[in-house]
């Protein structure tokens, strides 16, 4: 049996944005979107990560300006980064033991995906499903 993949998990064609946007312009996406994340591009490759956190904590100093401060200023260059091939057992280790709030799926420089803590829960939660359905069925039919 194959291991299953993040391409199988992961939310597809994730919003973006450019580095040269404002932050008031990724907060309204954001909310907006009801999202957390935002993979920021440079000519159409990722350059790095604008997350909800790094907003609200950029924001948080007096003299920022959201209208005039720049997303490629508060954005995070470290970014995880993996291709759509990876185990979800790495991926989800990975952001356990780094405490990474997301993955971003990357091939040949092109941003395919994200994966983020919401989508382990929801991958969390059908597995439980799965098993107690299969507990259920295999009482039922003992």
């Amino acid at each position: 049996m194959t291991k299953p993949t993040i391409e199988r998990f992961m939310t597809r064609t994730p919003h973006t944005i450019g580095g040269h946007q404002t932050l008031a312009v990724a907060h309204r996406l954001m909310h907006q979107y009801g999202i957390r994340h935002l993979p920021v591009l440079s000519a159409g490759k990722l350059a790095g990560l604008l997350s909800q956190r790094d907003l609200h904590f950029i924001q948080t100093f007096q003299d920022v300006d959201p209208e005039a401060a720049l997303v490629s200023e508060a954005m995070s260059q470290e970014v995880f980064t993996v291709g759509p091939e990876a185990s979800v057992a790495y991926v989800t280790a990975e952001m356990a033991a780094f405490k990474y709030g997301c993955a971003v799926i990357v091939d040949h420089g092109r941003v395919l995906g994200v994966f983020t803590t919401i989508d382990a829960l929801k991958l969390l939660s059908d597995l439980v499903d799965d098993r107690q359905g299969a507990f259920a069925s295999a009482r039922l039919h003992a």
